[in-house]
């Protein structure tokens, strides 16, 4: 299971961008928006801007604070689409069938920004999606509600389509009481609401997932799979300590610091720093192979770069000494990656 910190900077600004659009289409000026986040405007709507969870939930707080809105979070969330969410949104609606769409919703929802933890399940009659928000939105109530009712937008939005624009959940619940502040639009959920329950739940009928997909593409399903693969791969290579090795790494990767440097850097000793990197599931040796391997890919790929300055930019000697080294990364030769 992917373990991603509060504030690690590596989820793209797909939500961060919902609210913000939110917020400006009722007049909100950005700063207010991102105050406290140390977002710049700039990094908003830009594919190369990574932010991390704790930014997230500071502009939520912003919104709270805000916006009289009683349906804030739900049009927020309802206003994120298939189209929002990359790679991870196309494979939803490559999906084979509905199952396997809800299981993929599940499996790869950490390349989502998820501020909730979700669950789905299914009996003879109904299915379920359980909502959770993450330990962070729990000490403020208000930001609990606002987390829920946005993902339970985000959910039935991506629900209407994938399944259709008829598609409407049997009921709602949610574990918490009506509150005077804001509430989800019943028009547009199209289904009871009840309060006070056990969990936070969207209930559809379970026959509705016996319904082909008409979308779907058995042919294009796996190799979307593998790139979401990819991006969980990089994912985590981008979290925890593990993170933090490659930020510093990256600054100079053809002459990287020796992982004594690094630890001290990081105001820790060696073994502990390798501990925490072993529970991480990288060595350090494997670590530095990942992100040359990742940076030799991308040359040979996207650029006419000799050989021989490919292995001069990752600290190679020479250019053989980097055929052999690329050969015992990927199994492949370097001109095998350029014919591709």
């Amino acid at each position: 299971m992917l373990s991603v910190g509060a504030g690690d900077k590596v989820y793209e600004t797909t939500k961060l961008g919902a609210v913000f659009d939110m917020l400006a289409s009722h007049g909100v000026p950005a700063d207010a928006i991102l105050r406290n986040t140390n977002i710049p405007l700039a990094e908003v709507h830009s594919p190369q801007a990574r932010i991390s969870l704790t930014q997230l939930i500071t502009v939520c707080q912003n919104a709270l604070r805000l916006s009289t809105d009683r349906h804030l979070p739900y049009r927020i969330g309802a206003s994120i689409h298939i189209s929002t969410y990359g790679m991870y949104g196309y494979a939803l609606l490559c999906c084979p069938d509905f199952r396997k769409a809800m299981e993929f919703a599940m499996r790869y929802h950490a390349l989502a920004a998820p501020l909730a933890a979700i669950d789905f399940t299914e009996d003879k009659a109904h299915a379920r999606w359980t909502i959770e928000p993450n330990l962070h939105a729990f000490a403020d109530s208000a930001l609990y509600r606002f987390v829920a009712e946005m993902q339970i937008g985000i959910h039935i939005s991506l629900m209407r389509d994938i399944m259709g624009p008829g598609f409407v959940p049997s009921e709602v619940t949610l574990a918490y009481p009506q509150a005077a502040d804001f509430d989800l639009p019943l028009d547009h959920v199209g289904c009871p609401v009840r309060f006070d329950q056990p969990a936070n739940q969207i209930v559809f009928k379970a026959q509705l997932l016996d319904r082909s997909a008409d979308l779907g593409n058995k042919t294009t399903y796996p190799t979307i799979v593998a790139l979401c693969d990819d991006l969980l791969g990089d994912l985590r290579l981008r979290t925890g300590v593990a993170g933090k090795i490659r930020a510093i790494l990256l600054r100079d990767i053809a002459n990287p610091p020796t992982f004594e440097a690094i630890a001290k850097q990081l105001g820790v000793n060696d073994r502990s720093l390798r501990r925490q990197l072993r529970q991480q599931g990288f060595s350090f040796r494997g670590l530095h192979d990942e992100l040359r391997t990742q940076i030799a890919l991308k040359y040979l790929r996207n650029t006419t770069l000799a050989n021989e300055d490919i292995a001069l930019a990752l600290g190679f000697s020479d250019a053989a000494n980097f055929r052999r080294a690329f050969h015992r990364w990927t199994n492949k030769a370097p001109s095998d990656i350029r014919g591709e």
